[in-house]
């Protein structure tokens, strides 16, 4: 099997278990928590995101990881594990967390997206091996990253419902 399938199987399965794991444990219990309190633990996964500088460390990744891709992987989550953290930092000032929300899930969504479209022109998945110990980053880290803004967005554009009656669904 050549390292580009074996690259793409692991993505691929990446989501397929984080997706499963999320739909059987994470999500029955975001959908029925306040909402202030659904992003709160959202922020909180997104605020370890500072570790992508990792890929600009000298002898942790090959040094022929495209410098274009990480550099911009690295500060791209950089950007979006301080944004969420500004927005655990602010949960009590309401505008200046919600602001935040948006900021960090947008920054983050984009910085993936943005990964994932220099991944693919620079070839990364044939040559997998250039993310050398920061492997497991794009196979098991980034798929929950992603899953998680998907679901932060649709929370975000949810209608509000008063906290009896969405408890009230989820007993359903």
């Amino acid at each position: 099997m050549t390292t580009e399938t074996l690259f793409r199987t692991h993505l691929i399965l990446g989501y397929v278990a984080w997706l499963l794991c999320f739909g059987a444990y994470v999500w029955p219990r975001l959908k029925v928590m306040d909402r202030l309190e659904a992003h709160r633990a959202i922020a909180t996964l997104h605020s370890f995101r500072f570790f992508g500088l990792v890929f600009i460390l000298p002898g942790v990744v090959s040094p022929d990881l495209p410098a274009s891709f990480a550099t911009f992987a690295a500060w791209g989550d950089f950007a979006t594990g301080v944004l969420a953290m500004l927005a655990l930092l602010t949960v009590r000032i309401r505008a200046l967390f919600w602001l935040f929300v948006v900021a960090f899930n947008l920054a983050g969504a984009v910085d993936i997206i943005v990964d994932y479209y220099d991944a693919i022109q620079s070839g990364l998945a044939a040559h997998a091996e250039w993310f050398a110990s920061t492997y497991a980053i794009p196979i098991i880290y980034v798929p929950l990253l992603m899953i998680t803004h998907i679901t932060a967005f649709y929370l975000l554009a949810r209608p509000r419902v008063g906290t009896d009656a969405v408890a009230l669904a989820g007993a359903a």
